[in-house]
């Protein structure tokens, strides 16, 4: 039946539609977006799951192709160098960051996060973009200082071509993104709150490498 499942609308076009169906889901979760990451790593969510909203993209095609980039240019990099990743939260539908906004469950409007956790979305510049949320367990392992997650924010300031980082107090889960284009912003909700860097900061140009001593050198 039309519309059931996430295949092509020809075989030149390779279009793909929404899934309909719970095949359609599954075959959508078997999209591989990079050597070690499958689209179904970022369809997890508390959200949806608690209060049974499908967390499914609207226009997959463009999910994938921002999740391609998203995972290729910074998750492979990153696991690489420090081993497994934990994914908080990945991929966000529309309907459930809407609902989530409307509700108080820390998510930004849809708007504010088209490109971001929505990867579906363009941004207000018609750009494309996605965001994931997620945690390093080698860092988690090795230190302790509430201010450590410098630690890894300028590690990845010099080695990695992210879009934004954002921090967060527990297990120092951070938002990491890609973006057509990056502004190289990283802030945080964790002491010291606030903007570490960005463009035109005293800090942002240059090496860091004394921030991060210790850290392994960047595999691929």
């Amino acid at each position: 039946m039309p519309g059931n499942h996430p295949a092509t609308d020809g075989e030149d076009e390779k279009i793909m539609r929404k899934p309909g169906s719970m095949k359609g889901l599954e075959d959508l979760g078997r999209v591989r977006l990079s050597q070690n990451f499958f689209f179904r790593d970022f369809l997890h969510s508390e959200i949806a799951d608690f209060y049974r909203i499908p967390n499914i993209p609207e226009d997959p095609d463009l999910a994938i192709e921002a999740g391609k980039r998203l995972c290729e240019e910074l998750l492979e990099p990153l696991e690489a160098t420090f081993g497994r990743l934990h994914i908080r939260s990945g991929y966000r539908s529309p309907e459930v960051n809407r609902f989530g906004n409307a509700n108080n469950l820390n998510c930004s409007t849809n708007a504010a996060t088209a490109a971001h956790h929505i990867w579906d979305l363009r941004d207000f510049d018609d750009c494309m973009g996605a965001a994931v949320c997620i945690a390093v367990p080698w860092v988690i392992d090795r230190y302790r200082d509430e201010s450590d997650w410098q630690r890894l924010a300028w590690w990845i300031h010099d080695h990695l071509p992210y879009a934004s980082l954002c921090f967060f107090p527990k297990l120092w889960a951070f938002n990491i993104q890609w973006h057509e284009r990056p502004k190289r912003v990283i802030q945080s909700y964790v002491r010291p709150r606030g903007i570490l860097t960005k463009p035109g900061m005293a800090n942002w140009e240059g090496d860091h490498a004394a921030s991060y001593e210790g850290f392994p050198p960047l595999r691929n």
